[in-house]
């Protein structure tokens, strides 16, 4: 499998460490991206191993078929729909997998690429989607959103202060001419925000939070969280990338909740062995990229890795 040079995986060998490949074993990359976790996956795998990786871009999935591998299946889905990916691709689920790798987020070829509208760099189409091939455009969206839904997606995802300024600027600015470009977004933002933090440009926050809304990212990993822990055999690994606090927020709420034990009233007549056992097991501690990675690709920088084994429940 050959990977584009300029792409750079974030924290590939710490990931694929993580999942403590077994060559037999059977496991999922639930964001192909460019290819780099899997490539890593396959290469400790023996011949009986399986991978299923699954993307959301049509291109990263092209890219994946260019390299045929017989222990590979690459599928154009949606990692929050795992659970059914697993049996279209023929993997029992209730015998389950070893490991479940997730990276969140856009990929750097993805804002690489002008066309696709996810970066303020090019003027180009305000599109924004994942899946180029269904769903609502950015521009789309913009066009028909009021004043108060548009600041609520800008302030929540993208914390962005003055969320409701650019809203206002952004309705007042399509009831001239439809906004279709980033170009046109970027301008009427810097407009709109008054202050701006050092060393970033302003339209920075209003495009993330654009981006995670359009293609619903903290919904879709709110949905794959649980079901990557129902398909872990017992002892298998969940490790999870996030490039923003939100992501982030979500995989550590979920991973703690599941190592905690269920709580029980202390009046409860029970000895310490019969009470309930927690899901999951906690591995390590909150992983970021090292500065000499940081240094290399500067993407790397707000990367978190959470690990987490799912444990064996007591037979009763």
């Amino acid at each position: 499998m050959t990977l584009p040079a300029q792409h750079q995986t974030v924290l590939l060998r710490e990931a694929v460490d993580a999942l403590e490949i077994k060559p037999a074993g059977t496991y999922v990359d639930g964001t192909f991206g460019r290819g780099g976790h899997s490539r890593a996956i396959l290469d400790r795998l023996g011949p009986d191993g399986r991978l299923l990786a699954l993307d959301r871009d049509p291109d990263a999935v092209a890219l994946a078929r260019e390299a045929p591998d017989r222990r590979l299946r690459v599928m154009h889905q949606s990692f929050s729909e795992l659970t059914e990916a697993l049996r279209v691709a023929g993997i029992d689920v209730e015998q389950g997998v070893d490991g479940v790798l997730l990276d969140i987020g856009v990929s750097s070829p993805q804002l690489d690429q002008g066309e696709r509208g996810f970066s303020f760099r090019y003027d180009a189409p305000l599109d924004m989607r994942m899946d180029t091939t269904q769903g609502e455009t950015a521009a789309q969206w913009l066009q028909r959103a009021g004043v108060q839904e548009i600041t609520e997606v800008i302030r929540n995802y993208g914390e962005e202060r003055f969320a409701f300024q650019i809203a206002k600027k952004v309705v007042a600015a399509r009831g001239e001419r439809p906004l279709t470009t980033t170009g046109e977004l970027a301008a009427l933002v810097r407009a709109a925000v008054r202050t701006r933090e050092p060393g970033k440009d302003a339209a920075t926050r209003t495009f993330q939070a654009l981006r995670i809304h359009i293609n619903q990212e903290l919904e879709q990993l709110t949905l794959v969280l649980p079901q990557a822990m129902t398909v872990l055999k017992q002892g298998g690994r969940l490790v999870v990338i996030s490039f923003h606090s939100l992501e982030d927020r979500i995989v550590k709420r979920f991973m703690r909740d599941g190592a905690a034990p269920d709580r029980l009233s202390r009046k409860l007549p029970l000895r310490a062995v019969d009470l309930p056992q927690p899901d999951l097991r906690l591995v390590g501690k909150a992983l970021k990229a090292s500065a000499e990675e940081v240094a290399a690709n500067p993407r790397a920088r707000s990367a978190v890795m959470r690990v987490a084994e799912k444990l064996a429940r007591k037979a009763a």
